[in-house]
């Protein structure tokens, strides 16, 4: 089906030397760069992949981003979670369409935005005003303003608690996640999942600690490492540089009030 590139929606501009431009095509404005410049309109009702020539003579193919691009090329102002651990975060928490999950911290709405496309309802908590306005902003720039019939961000401390009940996931970017512990095991449903991102081993490993207190079951924690590869004829070998660490995941599920403290131990407790 043929999808042309349309006013209002986001554009990936990428040069001779895949350097990469995120533009939000307006009629009537200009791209500029070093190499001259050209006319959004250039770009509207054609298809992805066309090709276009500033006035100083640079290419660039203009398509719609995907979401990785978009996460590390948005306006942020808190730091972003990586792709790598977005697309592991999909899989440990298991999101799924329909999905009720509270997410706190909601930063910059980089988890928000792979969450929401993933058909989860999300209901996120944000300390600061400006990251909430920021989070609404980016996913609405990605999804369309129809998304916030299934996104809604309150301005409050998720330490003090969640007013939400019989949710389906919990995910946390949260530099102290083991004091929402409490909140969670009252806010989940029985078999629901706690997910939390940590940048050190010492969070994850105090997080664990609580988990194990609160009816957390088959707990896991791992981190995600991205090595690319060079390959160019002949000459084929691992890149010089890989995004390495960048945090530790953690996830378990709820167990019921009436699991006998046995069964736990024996699932990891």
């Amino acid at each position: 089906m043929s999808r042309p590139l349309r006013a209002g929606e986001k554009v990936m501009l990428v040069d001779a030397k895949r350097r990469k431009y995120l533009l939000t095509l307006v009629p009537g404005k200009q791209f500029h760069s070093h190499a001259g410049f050209f006319d959004h309109d250039i770009l509207v009702g054609q298809e992805e992949g066309i090709t276009v020539l500033s006035s100083g003579g640079a290419s660039y193919t203009a398509m719609r981003p995907t979401l990785a691009e978009l996460v590390t090329k948005m306006p942020r102002g808190a730091q972003v979670i990586y792709p790598k651990d977005l697309g592991a975060i999909l899989m440990l928490a298991d999101v799924f369409p329909g999905a009720r999950i509270l997410e706190s911290g909601v930063g910059s709405g980089a988890l928000s935005m792979a969450l929401l496309r993933a058909g989860a309802d999300i209901v996120g908590y944000e300390l600061r005003s400006e990251f909430a306005a920021g989070a609404i902003a980016n996913v609405t720039g990605l999804l369309g303003d129809e998304a916030l019939a299934r996104y809604r961000v309150e301005v409050r401390d998720c330490y003090d608690g969640i007013d939400e009940s019989g949710l389906d996931r919990v995910v946390l970017d949260l530099p102290e996640p083991w004091l929402v512990v409490g909140h969670a095991a009252k806010a989940l449903r029985g078999g629901g999942l706690l997910l939390s991102y940590v940048p050190t081993i010492t969070q994850a490993a105090t997080l664990r600690a609580t988990m194990a207190e609160q009816g957390f079951a088959m707990a896991e924690t791992i981190e995600v490492l991205h090595r690319s590869w060079h390959i160019e004829g002949a000459s084929v070998r691992p890149d010089h540089r890989m995004v390495a660490h960048t945090g530790f995941l953690t996830h378990a599920r709820l167990l019921g009030d009436d699991a006998p403290r046995s069964g736990r131990r024996g699932l990891g407790i």
